[in-house]
């Protein structure tokens, strides 16, 4: 296992705590790239100086908060991944197990965003996790 860079992610993340911008407006659907930092064990972590990581919105609760779906460019085909296509014809696979409460200080850049249809296939794959 790799070591992880908790000193290099932690004034990072301080910067987007205590960062007085708006927070950007987002919906349901929508893929945008994350700081989702340096995390615990097999937890998806963020890439890059700014440990970037595109996730899919699934649940908005508010303009502050809502839940994601982080995304791996690895293609797996399992009952705890997702493919979704996106416009430029890539694909990606979400990994439905990693479902996180995010705020949107967190919110990088909007990115592109996932077809109706895929987004309920993508909802019902996730209800049929839950027993």
């Amino acid at each position: 296992m790799n070591p992880k860079d908790y000193k290099t992610w932690t004034p990072v993340k301080v910067k987007l705590h205590n960062s007085e911008s708006i927070r950007p407006g987002f919906h349901e659907r929508e893929i945008w790239y994350c700081h989702l930092g340096e995390n615990v064990g097999f937890e998806q972590d963020g890439k890059g100086e700014t440990f970037l990581r595109p996730i899919i919105i699934l649940r908005k609760f508010n303009n502050e908060i809502f839940w994601a779906i982080p995304f791996t460019s690895t293609i797996k085909k399992s009952k705890h991944y997702f493919v979704v296509t996106l416009d430029d014809g890539k694909k990606s696979s979400a990994i439905l197990s990693q479902i996180r409460l995010i705020d949107a200080k967190r919110l990088s850049h909007k990115i592109d965003n996932v077809k109706p249809t895929e987004f309920e296939e993508l909802k019902k794959k996730l209800k049929d996790l839950i027993p």
